[in-house]
């Protein structure tokens, strides 16, 4: 793991953002370009979202996986290179923008990408072939069930797993071993997939680390209904016999959504999870810290208390909070991992027990300077108030960006922003960047789209709504000249790598 300093800097891009040919950033040349990136300005951490397949909606924060790669993300000219891919193969490829086409992409790609298993099934050296035997060993608790819960999907149409024949949503074992006689080649082309996946991402992982890197992951803290997860591991969940949920999580109301957040996630049997002393979350986060160095848990007060709401219910307005594991969840976190590498996200509603929660195991929490300029609050979120222990940012994915931002508040708003920062607001992102290195903060992370100084049109999530979420794409590397000012900024408030 790449060692890293007292006070960090770094910036958050997802890779699918990432500029490229073929419609979607992966995990190739551009990958590495972004690392040097990094490098060049004095960062020592990249942040991403969570890495796992996407299904409705395309957000990385409902994964079809709590285990498998993306294979959006796989580099088809690496595979090329290999003489998996043909290039001409390559010329149908959608057209890069600033914008993900998810449908488009997963038309052209899906198709390439198992053409190319099977040629590495049939045409690898005798070294890829065991590299490959030795991944589908160490990654063999998930591995099968993915590609088993991807056919069985798609044997019934896309359609959710209640609504699944009864001996396969049973994982009847004699139904699964139908599947795997049936589809054995689809299994292993889904395998190969994986394999082509997690190679790459080590390779850019290893090459971020030469550079100084560490990665910053992140990962939800409830698994999608439609997922693997609730089909192989039900009964860690509230769900009844036909893997159908009484109740699902979301948020009440907040200052993303008025109506709250209906997530629709099943929520989890934790006094059955404590019994098992936690296994599978275990290995959840096992598998987690073998993608990233660090990983940010998102709703980190769900594990003091959730938000509980009737599954039949068409918003999160009415639920109800109930317990999370609290400290014996992270103390049996501690002595299996020997540390909590681990930030808490701590933004929402959050109560007296969920900070004492967060601080009594040294987890550091997030301050989002957007948040700290509301004339007549308590400003909790200004940077003055940023602590030591925390990762402090200018917006979160979740956030508009800074530009989009400071151009909508209100007059009073941002007569105090221009105050507080000094600035006219004319290159709004450098002051609040700035602001950001200032705190006392030991992390500070930056989205990319601040870094560029980008409007609103550059936003990566808008919660609670359907739309082109998760599609921003760069459309180029950031600039040398961004690179210099930020390396700048770091050394002046001594955010470099030692």
């Amino acid at each position: 793991m790449a060692q890293r300093a007292s006070r960090t800097c770094g910036i958050l891009l997802h890779p699918t953002s990432l500029p490229g040919p073929h419609g979607i950033g992966t995990l190739g040349a551009q990958a590495k370009a972004f690392v040097d990136f990094l490098h060049a300005a004095g960062q020592s951490l990249w942040q991403i979202l969570p890495l796992g397949p996407t299904g409705y909606g395309d957000s990385p924060y409902s994964a079809l996986s709590s285990f498998a790669g993306n294979p959006l993300m796989i580099d088809l000219d690496l595979l090329a290179a290999e003489g998996l891919v043909d290039p001409a193969e390559l010329s149908a490829s959608p057209r890069s923008t600033d914008r993900v086409d998810f449908g488009a992409v997963v038309q052209h790609k899906v198709p390439l990408l198992q053409r190319a298993a099977q040629r590495f099934l049939l045409h690898a050296s005798p070294e890829r072939k065991q590299a490959f035997e030795l991944f589908c060993y160490e990654q063999r608790a998930w591995l099968e069930d993915w590609a088993l819960f991807s056919i069985v999907k798609s044997m019934h149409e896309g359609k959710s797993i209640h609504q699944w024949e009864e001996a396969l949503k049973r994982r009847d074992p004699a139904a699964l071993d139908r599947v795997r006689h049936d589809f054995a080649e689809q299994i292993a082309i889904s395998n190969v997939v994986q394999f082509f996946f997690y190679d790459q991402w080590n390779a850019v992982r290893a090459y971020a680390h030469s550079k100084g890197i560490s990665i910053l992951g992140d990962m939800p803290i409830f698994v999608a209904y439609d997922s693997d997860a609730v089909w192989v591991s039900p009964r860690e969940f509230q769900i009844d016999q036909n893997l159908v949920p009484h109740v699902v999580a979301g948020v009440p109301p907040d200052y993303f959504a008025a109506d709250g957040q209906l997530w629709g996630n099943p929520l989890y049997d934790w006094p059955y999870l404590a019994e098992t002393g936690y296994a599978w979350w275990l290995a959840r986060l096992r598998h987690a810290l073998n993608q990233a160095d660090i990983v940010r848990l998102d709703h980190f007060r769900g594990f003091e208390t959730a938000w509980e709401v009737p599954a039949d219910h068409p918003t999160a307005r009415h639920g109800t909070w109930v317990k999370g594991p609290g400290d014996d969840f992270f103390n049996a976190l501690r002595e299996h991992f020997g540390g909590l590498p681990f930030v808490a996200e701590d933004l929402g509603l959050i109560t007296d027990e969920v900070l004492a929660l967060r601080d009594r195991h040294g987890l550091p929490g997030m301050f989002v300077l957007q948040f700290g300029f509301n004339p007549g609050e308590i400003r909790s979120h200004a940077p003055h108030r940023c602590i030591r222990n925390s990762v402090v940012y200018t917006g979160t994915h979740d956030n508009d960006t800074t530009v989009g931002w400071f151009d909508a508040l209100p007059q009073a708003s941002r007569r105090l922003v221009q105050s507080y920062l000094g600035t006219s607001g004319a290159t709004i992102h450098w002051s609040m960047i700035r602001a950001a290195y200032q705190t006392a903060a030991n992390t500070v992370v930056v989205p990319v789209q601040d870094v560029l100084g980008l409007g609103s049109e550059a936003r990566m999530n808008v919660p609670g709504l359907l739309g082109s979420n998760w599609s921003f794409r760069l459309v180029e590397q950031p600039h040398a000249a961004a690179a210099a000012h930020l390396r700048e900024l770091a050394e002046l408030f001594e955010r470099l790598p030692s």
